[in-house]
């Protein structure tokens, strides 16, 4: 079932994220973690929905998403960009394998910090987000999305990665066996990972192999 929905405004989250925040349906329910079928509602583009995460708290009054442009694709998100206040959009009933499953760490790649930003901030909410931790690995420390309040939320548990210009409160790296190494006392834990599919095949493969539970790791099925 899709529901019909209105762009209410729209900001730069980093050079090339924006938040987008729309009406919220009569009726519409969602949990943490979860995504939607997002298409514009204007000819040509009402077939070409995508999938993408509701990053506000299930309990707010409108619907927030954070969505990674592309321009050179002239794609859906280029198209998402251009739209001014009052356009008209259609979202999906929620669907997903992402949900919160217990205390553990969050380790994201890029825009996969999406589906997270709904629980972190569910969770800040209840004031349960005590013993969580977050690695989040980038480009560069320009592409990181929502810093400075995933830095407040989870303080010293909160490590962020970059690939290329490592400064202060950055490390230089990636998700790889010695990072893990480093930043994982508690093997019992769950792992919530999200990121492009190969940062997930890697990161789940590793955190296997040095005594995390298939059970424990939740991620998009």
């Amino acid at each position: 079932m899709n529901h019909a929905t209105t762009l209410l405004m729209k900001e730069f989250v980093t050079h090339d994220v924006i938040r987008f925040i729309l009406s919220r349906p009569e009726g519409f329910t969602f949990g943490p973690g979860q995504g939607v079928d997002l298409a514009i509602d204007a000819d040509d583009w009402r077939d070409q929905s995508r999938p993408f995460t509701p990053t506000s708290s299930s309990k707010a009054g409108v619907l927030e998403f954070t969505i990674k442009i592309y321009p050179e694709h002239a794609g859906v998100t280029q198209a998402l960009a251009e739209l001014e206040p009052g356009a008209a959009l259609t979202i999906s009933d929620p669907w997903g394998t992402i949900g919160y499953r217990g205390p553990g760490m969050f380790i994201a790649g890029g825009a996969g910090i999406t589906p997270f930003l709904a629980i972190v901030r569910h969770l800040r909410d209840e004031r349960r987000l005590a013993g969580h931790g977050l690695i989040f690995a980038n480009k560069t420390a320009a592409d990181v999305i929502c810093e400075k309040e995933l830095r407040a939320a989870f303080g010293e548990q909160a490590h962020f990665l970059v690939e290329h210009g490592a400064t202060c409160g950055f490390e230089a790296g990636r998700v790889d066996e010695h990072l893990l190494k480093r930043r994982i006392e508690d093997w019992s834990q769950r792992f919530y990972v999200c990121g492009p599919p190969p940062f997930n095949n890697a990161v789940m493969q590793t955190l296997q192999r040095l005594g995390a539970q298939p059970d424990a790791l939740v991620f998009e099925q």
